[in-house]
């Protein structure tokens, strides 16, 4: 069910408010399916398409509350004839031109009235699925924060009355910077989770790609867009190889570069320098650029990290944010050495701005082992490891501390790799 519910929500949802018109309507009748389906299923065994099988319960529900408000015979029979297929069918007349339900709903979700945070959370919330949870670490928020900022943005679409309208093709421009941001956060929560027993999840990364791929070829002179499918294609080359076999995190430098997809690396590389040859540089190039400089060298030692550093740097004008200065520090500490990164984390760390971020701690720690302090990489593990919230980050760290325990009680041990 769980499953069904990252795969299908969307869809499902995306489906009915393009038939309905109607978000709220479209939403209740979702989560109705759903929970409709943990009684039947348990039952009757899953179905071979849950896909189908949720729309069409949905659809149905739909059916009997619009017949309770009494709406017109043609609204019923639009609904009544749905499209039950996994992907739910383009509009012919659309005049937004975009040949994907989901997509579609994206751009109609990413209204310019709203903040871009608040268009990319809702639109996370609504249409892929994510949980309140889920959104607020990605923008590394609290929960409650989080959930207040989406009352808000739907209170105003309600005050202003903002219409649940897919904008026309001249217009999808300015909603691009929305639903590129909605793609990232979609595929980063796929690449690496924000909780849960799986680092992966496929599926996530899989949609974030394809709707990405639709969107290029709708906007194929929007350079960002071509960015943002190279930086995914780029770091999902590397799924084969990084978890082993039962299911630890293996670090860029361990893991065995034979199992990177090459014709995913190729394809990456060639987006991002048909990307930057438009001359328009943006976050998600940059972030392509950096994801390319790991992808292309041969071994771990062969890595640029001046060149890494140096690309965060320029990143850092575009995204001002804390995380972008934290992966400078990384690359900074191995470009010019431990203490060299340490400065930064501890600059960081005097802001305040990455309070309960399990990658600061961690950071720290593996900066400090590579100085040979082992009790105090220790402290900075154990900090790590309060605050991780997947299993196999939690079992990595754990792994890193006792490492760390055994050199400090064990002079002279080797050191182990990063």
């Amino acid at each position: 069910m769980d499953a069904a519910f990252r795969d299908e929500w969307g869809r499902v949802v995306a489906t009915l408010i393009r038939v309905t018109g109607n978000w709220d309507l479209a939403e209740e009748c979702a989560a109705d399916a759903f929970a409709l389906a943990l009684q039947r299923w348990e039952r009757d065994g899953i179905p071979d398409r849950p896909g189908a099988w949720l729309t069409t319960a949905a659809r149905n529900r739909a059916i009997d509350m619009l017949r309770r408000e009494k709406v017109g015979a043609a609204k019923l029979r639009e609904v009544a004839v749905m499209s039950l297929r996994d992907e739910p069918s383009s509009v012919p007349d659309d005049p937004s031109g975009i040949p994907d339900d989901r997509l579609r709903l994206m751009f109609t979700c990413c209204h310019p009235a709203l903040s871009l945070e608040a268009r990319v959370a809702l639109t996370l919330r609504t249409l892929a699925g994510l949980t309140t949870a889920e959104i607020a670490r990605a923008f590394l928020s609290s929960e409650g924060t989080m959930a207040k900022r989406l009352v808000r943005a739907k209170q105003k679409i309600q005050n202003a009355g903002i219409p649940y309208r897919v904008p026309p093709a001249h217009l999808l421009p300015d909603r691009v910077p929305g639903v590129l941001g909605v793609l990232y956060l979609l595929f980063n929560e796929g690449y690496s989770a924000s909780a849960g027993a799986d680092l992966i999840r496929v599926g996530l990364c899989a949609e974030g790609i394809r709707l990405t791929r639709v969107l290029v070829s709708l906007m194929p002179d929007e350079a960002e867009a071509a960015g943002l499918l190279a930086l995914m294609l780029l770091q999902d080359s590397r799924r084969a190889a990084r978890i082993d076999a039962y299911g630890d995190l293996i670090t860029l430098e361990d893991q065995d570069r034979s199992l990177w997809d090459a014709a995913s690396i190729a394809e990456g590389v060639s987006l991002l320098d048909d990307a930057l040859r438009h001359r328009q540089p943006g976050p998600y190039q940059l972030q392509a650029a950096i994801a390319a400089c790991h992808a292309t060298a041969a071994t771990a030692a062969d890595t640029d990290w001046a060149e890494i550093a140096a690309l965060y740097g320029e990143l850092a004008r575009f995204l001002p944010t804390p995380v972008v200065e934290l992966n400078r520090a990384v690359a900074v500490g191995m470009a010019e050495g431990p203490a060299a990164g340490l400065k930064l984390v501890a600059a960081l760390e005097s802001a305040g701005k990455l309070d309960g971020y399990h990658l600061l701690p961690a950071t720290r720690a593996d900066l400090l082992r590579r100085l040979g302090l082992d009790e105090e990489a220790a402290a900075a593990y154990r900090e790590a490891l309060d605050l991780a919230s997947t299993d196999s980050e939690r079992r990595y760290l754990d792994k890193r501390l006792n490492a760390a325990l055994a050199r400090r009680t064990t002079p002279g041990a080797p050191e182990m790799s990063i």
